[in-house]
């Protein structure tokens, strides 16, 4: 086979006619689909958790070809390892990425020995408190935002934030069973 332009002739074909080749058409990429897709998604499930995409991007590059390739399905065999190898290699590097960040990332409570509160505790109680009280005592605790700019981030006025801080304090010590410091009464804590 000898290519001569945009047409393919065949050394072996007795007439020596011409074979022009054209972009896949959709009823070539249907079958292809129906008849292959399962099986390229398992193949590519062998390198990435992301087989389906890869299996799309293939097609997809398929469909784009100006010239069908003359055996489509070696060719998506071959579009779909190779994206599949990339894929994986991607994934893995942005696991042991994340790995190392989340290692060095400080959590919200110092881990330190001498603290007079559990660190996995308080981030556990802090995780049941309703969302936006939680939300406000992140950001005055760990935020360093005034009542005043919480209640512009929530579009409400500075007593309102004030009054779910300290619910959200009330249902802390609730949860991790602290008493208020200088006060019987669970209900009537200050807020810090």
């Amino acid at each position: 086979m000898r290519r001569r332009g945009r047409r393919l002739y065949f050394e072996t074909h007795p007439s020596r006619r011409p074979v022009t080749m054209s972009s896949p058409s959709p009823e070539l990429l249907a079958q292809l689909l129906d008849r292959h897709g399962a099986a390229l998604a398992l193949l590519a499930r062998q390198w990435c958790g992301t087989a389906e995409d890869v299996v799309q991007e293939a097609f997809v590059r398929l469909a784009r070809q100006e010239e069908c390739p003359s055996d489509p399905v070696a060719w998506l065999y071959r579009v779909v390892r190779n994206g599949a190898i990339t894929t994986g290699r991607a994934e893995s590097r942005r696991r042991r990425h994340e790995q190392v960040a989340s290692a060095a990332a400080r959590g919200w409570f110092a881990d330190e020995t001498d603290t007079m509160i559990d660190a996995q505790a308080a981030a556990d109680a802090l995780a049941q408190v309703p969302l936006e009280e939680r939300e406000i005592i992140v950001a005055h605790v760990w935020g360093g935002l005034t009542f005043e700019q919480i209640a512009e981030l929530f579009q409400s006025s500075s007593s309102t934030v004030h009054r779910r801080y300290q619910a959200g304090l009330v249902a802390l010590r609730e949860l991790l069973g602290e008493a208020c410091p200088k006060n019987t009464s669970k209900k009537s804590c200050p807020a810090s």
